[in-house]
């Protein structure tokens, strides 16, 4: 019998639950092998090589490979995980946030000074908030850092 999961209809969100940690793993694993400087330091000189030493899938390693962490979500990644990848490239977690919602750095440090995004609207799929899916970079290529 399948879980019901109702949290699915939050629109432009994926959420990391078990199923979605399962599928990351290897992901996420890569990910906090780069806490360590000799590991970024590999990453930085080969990026292909490095992530061709981890059992992921072709579009885990392809999320990696174009830092595009919306991609590295939708495959699996946690975003506390793909902050690594951010950090090695050298960009700021709000730098991150911001790109990851088609931003500037300064766009989204000034929404989030303002509160976010309203909720109205936006707490569930179809109620036209600017939060939807349709209105966000997610799947659309942008989420890129480099």
């Amino acid at each position: 019998m399948a879980l019901a999961k109702p949290y699915l209809d939050v629109p432009g969100t994926t959420i990391f639950d078990a199923e979605q940690s399962r599928k990351g793993y290897w992901l996420n694993q890569f990910c906090m092998s780069l806490m360590k400087a000799e590991n970024r330091a590999r990453f930085k000189a080969d990026q292909r090589a490095y992530v061709d030493e981890w059992p992921m899938t072709e579009e885990q390693k392809q999320a990696v490979l174009t830092a595009d962490l919306n991609r590295g979500i939708r495959a699996g990644g946690n975003i506390y995980f793909l902050a690594k990848l951010g950090a090695t490239h050298g960009k700021s977690f709000q730098q991150m946030a911001g790109s990851m919602t088609g931003m500037s750095e300064e766009e989204y440090r000034d929404m989030m000074i303002r509160g976010g995004r309203s909720a109205a609207g936006n707490r569930v799929v179809g109620e036209e908030g600017d939060a939807q899916a349709h209105r966000q970079p997610q799947g659309s290529g942008s989420g890129k850092l480099v």
